[in-house]
């Protein structure tokens, strides 16, 4: 019987294990690809008509970067990961 119970519980061990291995890697996986798809429908050059006020383009530029850290904060991104976004942010 102990035997039996020791391997009950190193197999719930296990597989708790795998689940947070998972979900973690899952979790990254779509953080990454909002961060791809959030820097992919971005237009490469503003329209000259619609031309952003310097203020307004820095307040976008702080929400990406609040964004950025949150993502970094739940483990999403790593720490050269975060780097690598904030550079291209802040250009």
């Amino acid at each position: 019987m102990p035997g039996l119970l020791r391997g009950v519980a190193r197999t719930a061990v296990v597989a708790g294990t795998a689940t947070a291995v998972s979900n973690r890697v899952s979790r990254r996986q779509q953080g990454r690809w909002a961060a791809q798809q959030g820097y992919q429908t971005q237009p490469a050059e503003p329209p000259a008509a619609a031309a952003p006020q310097p203020a307004d383009d820095m307040e976008s530029k702080l929400d990406q970067l609040k964004q950025l850290g949150t993502l970094k904060e739940q483990g999403v991104l790593t720490d050269a990961e975060f780097e690598e976004q904030k550079r291209r942010i802040l250009g």
